[in-house]
Order: C-alpha cells, then structure tokens, then sequence
C-alpha cells in the first residue's frame, strides 16, 4: 500500500484519479478547498476506509506527520469561467501550491507530479504540438493567470529537481471530458451537453472552424497512473491528450445527434487569446509509456458523458 496526496482531488479529473487510486490498494488524501470540486464527489469515495478527505487550500503549506509516498498536484481551476472569476487567486494556486507541494514532497522523499496543460502551447504556431515547442503565449491577456501560472509551476518543478534532486512528473493535458464535469464549469463539451439536452441554442464561439482534441478522463488517468511509475531519471513533459481533432461545429452536430436535441448552432464572436487549432503529438507519451494510447473513441465518451448528465 503507497500513502498518496491527490490535491485537487474533489474535482472532476481529480475524484476519477482518487477512485483509480484507491481501487488499487492505496492509502489516499484527498486536498481540496471546494472552489471547483465538489463535496459530493467525496462522499462517493468515503465507503473506502483508505480515504481521507481535507479541506485545504494549497496556496497555504500542509504539513502532516504520516508518511506520503507519492503527490498528484491537480488543484487549479481548469475552465476559463472558473480561472477568470479569481484571475490572482488562480495565479497564486499554480505558483504558491507548486511550491508548497514541492516542499511537502522533498520533506517526506515522494515522488511529486504536475498536472500541466497544453494551455502551456497557447495559441500554437505549430501543429500538432509537440512537448519540444515553447509556445506562443500572450503574458498579459485575460487567459494569462491560468496559462503563465501552469507554465511557472514546470518551472518551478524542473528547478526543484535540478535543485535538489527532488523526483518529478509533468505532464501537460488536453481537452477532457467524462462523468463528474460540473454543469456550469464553461467546458465546451458540458456546455454543448447541457444545451443540446435542454433544446437550447448550442453557443459556438467564432466560425466554429476551430479545432480541439478530447480524449476520455479515464484515458488520462491511466496515463497519469502511468506516467508516475517511470523511472526516476524521466521527468517529461509529457503530452496527454487524444490526436483525434474535431472543430466545434463538429462536436457540436455530435451531440445534437447523440441527444435527439431540437437545437440549433448559433455562432458568437471568439474569446480574446482563444486558440485556433489545439491537437497533441503523443509519440513520446506511447514511447515512454508503455504503449499508452486513448482507447475511448469520441463517440462512445460522448454517449457515457452524456448518460451522466441526463441523470442529474
């Protein structure tokens, strides 16, 4: 049994991670301040008497006696509703929480992981995008508190096992999507869900002809899983994501099939700093971890996903 800090773990990718975790054997403590994650999301996992659930912020430094084996640092409001609320708040959980996670880590010798994002790659000059291209991000636009802020944290990382030999993972993540997405987390696929399944009007952003790739949260948990048991010596960044590219207007003549829905797209002007196109290049993902590939087609994610939200 390894003892495991998941932070960020009421949240969407996160309670899937704790409940991935916890079915192998694990120890897990859960940390999360209930900004995005959800109370009860918890009470799901608290039937398994390996699982401790805190409320704590991570910008603020946690300290705990009992030993910690490993770290999976998710804690961030991911959607672009959430990380502009709070713009200074979201800037300090990246940066403060990578710190103080990083601490915690080399205090007790675990291994730490970074849950990045290929919000990193901005709006990408190259495409797909491998982990070697540095992106073209704006310092300064509205998106900035939650792209420079993960950006900051790699930094931080990198440094803290340069350093001090701390043992590190990142990885960046793309678009994904399943069971536990909130209704109002301003994901595009829960927003075009909810729409499509209250026959309202599906907002698309733009002409519609910009692309995304969205891979299935249990896809990136196996890879997250994955990812952690490499050796020491690898520390990435490790792109994880689904190569299947689709534009919105496609996602969204999906879900209106899949749902039987009577409603219609309607376009509205883009987002400042909204990228164009955003696909992953996954060769040093199925290099370094062992064959690792999504295995949930877009087509039956969406079926699962939205099974999901019909039932609340």
């Amino acid at each position: 049994m390894k003892s495991i800090l998941v932070t960020g773990g009421a949240g969407f990718i996160g309670s899937h991670l704790c409940k991935r975790l916890l079915g192998e054997g694990n120890r897990v403590i859960c940390l999360d301040n209930y900004f995005t994650g959800s109370e009860s999301l918890m009470r799901e996992l608290l039937v398994y008497p390996n699982f401790q659930s805190v409320e704590h912020d991570v910008t603020i430094p946690y300290k705990t006696t009992s030993a910690i084996d490993e770290i999976y640092n998710l804690a961030c409001p991911a959607s672009p509703i959430h990380y502009q609320y709070d713009p200074i708040k979201t800037i300090k959980t990246s940066i403060l929480g990578a710190i103080n996670m990083l601490e915690l880590a080399q205090a007790h010798d675990a291994r730490i992981l970074q849950a990045s994002t290929s919000e990193v790659y901005g709006d990408p000059f190259i495409h797909p995008q491998p982990e070697s291209y540095w992106g073209n991000v704006n310092t300064i636009g509205i998106r900035s508190c939650y792209d420079e802020g993960k950006r900051a944290a790699e930094t931080l990382f990198m440094d803290y096992h340069r350093q001090n030999k701390l043992k590190i993972k990142i990885i960046r993540i793309f678009n994904t999507y399943g069971p536990n997405m909130t209704v109002h987390d301003g994901r595009v696929v829960s927003n075009f869900i909810i729409q499509a399944l209250r026959n309202e009007n599906i907002t698309v952003y733009g002409d519609g002809r910009q692309t995304r790739s969205f891979q299935y949260v249990d896809d990136l948990v196996e890879g997250m899983v994955r990812m952690m048991a490499t050796e020491d010596s690898f520390t990435g960044p490790v792109n994880l994501g689904n190569p299947g590219e689709f534009t919105m207007v496609e996602l969204a003549e999906h879900i209106i099939r899949l749902t039987g829905s009577r409603s219609e797209i309607v376009f509205r002007p883009l987002p400042s700093d909204d990228p164009k196109q955003r696909k992953p290049d996954i060769t040093l993902a199925r290099e370094k971890l062992g064959g690792w590939y999504p295995s949930v087609p877009l087509e039956e994610g969406l079926k699962r996903t939205i099974r999901y939200f019909q039932s609340l």
